[in-house]
């Protein structure tokens, strides 16, 4: 007997509406964004995370040395995200 192990393709999200307009969001992968200001300079990033009581919203900055990202916070609220990415 065989056994045939696929996983599911995987989906992009769609992008999160933002209540503020001093940022807004450039797409980088299928469940991450770019968070851009007024001015054109990238703040962070925010990633959708899959939680099992709803969907998380995660700022993040990239570490440019090691190439990694960086946790800001993780939160329930993509504005709070982003609010998190400007301070």
């Amino acid at each position: 007997m065989r056994t045939l192990t696929e996983t599911l393709p995987s989906m992009p999200w769609c992008t999160p509406v933002l209540r503020s307009r001093a940022e807004h969001l450039d797409r980088a992968g299928e469940h991450l964004w770019r968070v851009i200001d007024s001015h054109g300079s990238i703040r962070g990033h925010l990633r959708v995370i899959a939680d099992p009581l709803g969907i998380r919203y995660r700022a993040e900055r990239l570490h440019l040395p090691s190439g990694a990202f960086r946790l800001v916070g993780e939160f329930w609220d993509a504005d709070d995200a982003v609010a998190a990415l400007r301070h």
